[in-house]
């Protein structure tokens, strides 16, 4: 610093020139800041009007708003939450009636193009309430649409509905009721996504946007997709809004390994936004689709085949991909949800004697707690799952609520949290998210266990990967909020208002 005149490090661009934010506060203090952001980092913090501003800099007042490290979600499926503007939403339909309703009321360019002249796609189904739960069957879509191929996704992925013509494109003819579940439903939703990659990209683009407008810097992708190859494609076309660390599913495994890919490997050419991301393996089902795997049977299922969810890979081939992947410097992310499933994956874990993630990790035995973070194991975690499944939780898991979205829990046993949205099963949204770890309610309603709400600095960190605050030499990427979100209830977080979004120091949101 000479003459009270900020000097800036490195080499600057003319295409991303240094950020001076002027007037900005910290989350919980009053007095005002000056923030350097330069060369893709937090240059200099200061008290505000200490230093002449650099000449050479983007000036952005900020006006007394809150300065705080750019927010990641930890888990999404990108691609799909791009695409679901263009689907039917039917997550307010409360019965098997109610679809029909919906569906008899479309207009006939609701199909998307595609196979048999174009395909009715409907998301959102929450029968888990319904008083006749299930009772969505093909005979129903073939009354609505005899013509069209009809598919309805539920509300967590796990499950979906289809006409016959459907059934038969997709190679489940002789199919009884029409309702595929766990791997027969991820291959005809993945089929979906399989759109012309103009498409795909637009939407993704138009996605990311959305996600800067939120405060987002960062994902990470678990799209079951060659997501190496769709991210490299964006980037290079210029979709550099969002940091993405991408998950490589078992299909994907050995050709990645082949690739030399390591976790959080940068991958060259994609202006270091693009890392290897964790290695995902799916182990059971969900709590909407009742395929979650659990040790006790589901409330009225006494005697049902799958009374107790599924588990859809066994212990022994669980291990193996472990030790295959993380051999080849892949981190493991486990989905389990039931508690059966996650005694089983932190079994796996055990045996391993390295660390990973779990996903979900939604109903856990009480005595499976310590084990996270004994065994080095990370609970990424949905909270607004908690209160999507609140009801279906009590309806299914009576009795055992008081182990389901634990986070307090982990958290107090010493587990590293990360927070995400699931998205689309959940809008990406980091306020959304952030809302019900920290409230455990929504729209008014009591909170739900409120014994396992987590601390807003907690939550918060498990948002931004363990960064507290700004700070001289992190990553220039900051979000600038118009309230304090360390003082607003959970219905303010919700709607938080975001002012602007810097990635690497590149403004990707600006309303100022």
């Amino acid at each position: 610093m000479t003459d009270g005149i900020l000097q800036p490090r490195g080499a600057r661009s003319e295409s991303a020139p240094d950020v001076f934010l002027r007037g900005g506060r910290v989350p919980g203090h009053e007095s005002e800041l000056d923030v350097l952001l330069a060369d893709g980092r937090v240059r200099a913090i200061m008290p505000s009007g200490i230093v002449r501003t650099p000449a050479t800099a983007e000036v952005h007042e900020i006006d007394g708003r809150f300065l705080m490290p750019g927010l990641w979600d930890n888990h999404v499926h990108f691609t799909q939450w791009a695409l679901f503007s263009r689907r039917i939403d039917l997550s307010g339909a409360d019965s098997a009636d109610d679809v029909e309703q919906v569906l008899r009321a479309l207009r006939p360019e609701t199909a998307v193009p595609g196979p048999a002249g174009g395909a009715i796609i409907g998301v959102g189904v929450r029968d888990g309430m319904w008083a006749d739960p299930g009772a969505l069957d093909r005979h129903l879509l073939d009354r609505v649409s005899p013509g069209h191929p009809v598919i309805l996704a539920s509300g967590d992925l796990h499950g979906c509905w289809l006409n016959s013509v459907a059934l038969a494109l997709h190679g489940f003819g002789d199919h009884p009721t029409g309702h595929l579940r766990e791997d027969d439903c991820f291959a005809v939703l993945s089929s979906l996504d399989d759109v012309p990659d103009e498409l795909s990209d637009a939407s993704v683009a138009a996605a990311a946007a959305a996600a800067a407008r939120r405060g987002v810097v960062g994902i990470v992708d678990l799209e079951m997709r060659d997501n190496l190859a769709d991210w490299t494609r964006r980037i290079a076309a210029g979709s550099t809004g969002l940091r993405v660390s991408f998950g490589i599913y078992t299909e994907y495994l050995e050709q990645s390994i082949a690739a030399g890919l390591r976790t959080g490997d940068v991958i060259p050419g994609t202006h270091g936004l693009l890392t290897v991301g964790p290695f995902k393996v799916i182990t059971d089902g969900s709590l909407g689709t009742r395929t979650a795997y659990c040790f006790d049977e589901y409330e009225g299922f006494d005697g049902h085949e799958d009374s107790r969810g599924l588990l859809t890979v066994a212990p022994d081939a669980l291990l193996r991909l472990l030790e295959r992947a993380t051999t080849a410097g892949l981190t493991p992310a486990v989905h389990a949800i039931g508690d059966h499933a996650n005694r089983l994956a932190l079994d796996a874990f055990e045996a391993l004697g390295r660390g990973g993630r779990i996903e979900h990790a939604q109903l856990l035995a009480l005595t499976d707690l310590e084990r996270f973070a004994a065994l080095g194991v990370v609970a990424s975690v949905q909270p607004e799952h908690a209160m999507d499944d609140r009801d279906i939780a009590d309806r299914y898991w009576a009795g055992r609520t008081d182990r389901a979205f634990v986070f307090e829990s982990l958290r107090a046993s010493g587990a590293a949290l990360l927070l995400g949205s699931d998205a689309p099963v959940a809008p990406l949204d980091p306020w959304v998210t952030l809302a019900a770890a920290v409230g455990r309610n929504r729209e008014g309603r009591p909170a739900w266990h409120p014994e396992q709400r987590l601390d807003f600095d907690v939550a918060f960190t498990a948002s931004t990967n363990g960064v507290a605050s700004i700070g001289v030499g992190l990553p220039a990427d900051v979000v600038v909020t118009d309230l304090d979100p360390t003082d607003a209830a959970p219905d303010a977080l919700r709607t938080m208002p975001v002012a602007a979004t810097f990635l690497a120091g590149r403004p990707t949101h600006l309303a100022l």
